[in-house]
């Protein structure tokens, strides 16, 4: 089994094969566990065929695995224990260039609790909300920085959520909104919303040497890192 979460892109790009393709619907639409067995019987596809896709799709994440015994018994004498498959719970989504709406919706609905139970307006709230979100993640990338990793760069992190930063004079500018159509649409709203997130980005490495301003450019992030 894989140690790390399997890349979207490769378990997406699994399922172009035919015969994976087919395998996987139906552990998907079962009702339970599946055996190789049962997999195979149900598909014609034959028992070799079937194992090997089965444990690739488990590998890219999409199936989980357990063993469990057959027929009723367990325990000594019932023999080996059964490798069954099901649809692993994970969701994957992969967008080119990369999008988080799903980040920006939760951030959304946590103001709007905090809005109501607060009393405080919803823009106050979400302010809040996403610096917090912000920080949480700074902190997270900062734990598990290594030896080789700038102490508080932001760069890596910048990297790794889509935003695609790149150096541009003393500034760090970001070619890329994970919050595009929605900034297009509500521009304000989701541009302080991002210019809090990343600020409490900032501060959650410990960032010293960079802060958040809204520079909204087109095409581009509407948000930059400039020198303190």
């Amino acid at each position: 089994m894989q140690q790390h979460p399997p890349d979207p892109i490769s378990a997406v790009a699994a399922l172009d094969e035919p015969t994976r393709r087919q395998l996987y619907d139906y552990v998907a639409r079962a009702r339970g566990p599946v055996s190789r067995d049962e997999a195979s019987a149900a598909t014609g596809i034959t028992r070799p065929t079937v194992a090997f896709h089965l444990d690739r799709l488990a590998d890219e994440g999409l199936l989980d695995v357990v063993h469990r015994w057959m027929g009723g018994r367990s325990g000594p004498g019932a023999g080996r224990r059964s490798k069954l498959y099901l649809r692993a719970p994970r969701e994957i989504e992969v967008s080119l260039p990369a999008r988080h709406y799903e980040l920006a919706g939760s951030l959304l609905a946590a103001a709007v609790e905090d809005a109501d139970t607060t009393g405080r307006p919803v823009r106050e709230a979400l302010a809040a909300t996403a610096r917090a979100a912000g920080e949480r993640l700074g902190r997270e990338a900062a734990a598990d920085a290594g030896p080789g990793d700038g102490p508080g760069d932001p760069v890596p992190v910048l990297e790794a959520q889509g935003f695609e930063p790149h150096a541009e004079g003393e500034e760090v500018r970001l070619a890329n909104c994970p919050f595009d159509h929605l900034a297009q649409a509500h521009a304000e709203l989701v541009c302080g919303m991002n210019l809090h997130l990343l600020q409490g980005l900032v501060d959650g490495l410990g960032c010293t040497a960079y802060e958040a301003a809204l520079a909204p450019t087109p095409g581009s992030c509407c948000v930059v890192l400039r020198p303190r």
